[in-house]
């Protein structure tokens, strides 16, 4: 039988929808669900997409060197082209690094004290603290306090400046060294060269692992006496540079073709970068492939160029490789 509708109103495809929802409660009760659940899915999509989209905020102390390419501006450098912010706190600054004759500096154990009172003040929260180059235990106390501004998951990166090539630095007082330690004990991670890990562990500062196994031993000890995750650099051989990664009772080793020519600053950018990559939620023995393979393109790139080694790495052509997350991620060699 056929059932006398009323004339659809309109035409085309409005004045059938409009005929539909009118006559058919059935199909409007079911049009509305679906759209409530569409637009459910769209605000938890969208969600989902703001959470990843949010910006780390990372706070670095560190030495602000003008000329020379070392701290700070290795480390605004990298983690700003790994997408983060980096907020920059400086210790001091420098003419330029202290490898250049005739650098001036200013101390800025005053203002970075005053600083950190007003992040404070503010309630700041940052999801990294990067502690780099410190010249007093009154600034290892700076430290200290800015890790208690971090975020409940965030990380406190120390970075142990205190010498290299079995040398200390001439302003690595014992008092500092003691600062030092005591600071390692409140990190996430530590970053200590061959050097600063035999100072870590009471052994003169020209002490070398004499192994591959006794190093591992190094970073097993580390980690057990100072209770974080360490990352141990500048081991190798003629041929080839090794980073070892200590964590849960396990280390694990990241290899990198050796280019041949030192220069300043490349573990101020190794620590950048490894902060850059755990932001990112990248494994540790990942996050130190990252940071390895990118300081050993900038090496390598540099050696190439007609550019003093004093100058350091020549890094800024290079940093278009940190906005591509997996780029320099896993155990390869960079080609």
């Amino acid at each position: 039988m056929k059932t006398n509708y009323p004339a659809q109103p309109g035409a085309g495809c409005a004045g059938k929808l409009s005929f539909i929802l009118t006559f058919c409660p059935e199909f409007r009760k079911g049009l509305d669900a679906a759209s409530k659940k569409s637009y459910a899915g769209k605000k938890a999509n969208t969600r989902k997409r703001r959470d990843k989209m949010e910006q780390k905020k990372a706070l670095a102390l560190h030495d602000l060197s003008a000329v020379g390419r070392a701290g700070l501006t290795q480390a605004m450098s990298a983690l700003t082209a790994m997408g983060h912010q980096c907020i920059p706190l400086p210790t001091a600054v420098y003419s330029s690094h202290a490898g250049i004759p005739g650098f001036v500096t200013q101390d800025l154990t005053d203002w970075l004290s005053g600083a950190l009172g007003q992040y404070e003040a503010l309630g700041l929260r940052f999801d990294a603290v990067l502690s780099g180059f410190l010249s007093a235990p009154a600034q290892v106390e700076c430290v200290r306090r800015a890790a208690v501004c971090k975020q409940p998951d965030g990380i406190l990166l120390v970075d142990p400046v205190m010498g290299d090539n079995g040398k200390l630095y001439k302003i690595c007082t014992p008092e500092l060294v003691d600062s030092l330690r005591q600071l390692c004990h409140m990190a996430d991670y530590i970053t200590p060269n061959v050097t600063e890990a035999a100072v870590l562990l009471d052994l003169p500062a020209d002490t070398t692992p004499e192994s591959m196994t006794e190093a591992e031993d190094w970073v097993h000890r580390l980690c057990e006496r100072y209770e974080t995750r360490t990352v141990l650099t500048g081991l190798g051989d003629e041929t080839t540079v090794f980073t070892l990664c200590g964590q849960d009772d396990t280390v694990q080793t990241v290899t990198n073709p050796r280019i041949g020519a030192y220069y300043p600053g490349t573990g101020d950018l190794f620590a950048a970068v490894l902060t850059g990559s755990l932001l990112r939620g990248d494994l540790l023995r990942d996050a130190a492939s990252c940071a390895a393979n990118f300081v050993c393109e900038c090496i390598r790139a540099t050696a190439q160029m007609d550019s003093q080694p004093q100058w350091g790495v020549i890094l800024e052509p290079q940093l278009w490789r940190l906005y591509d997350e997996g780029n320099f991620t896993g155990n390869r060699t960079v080609l």
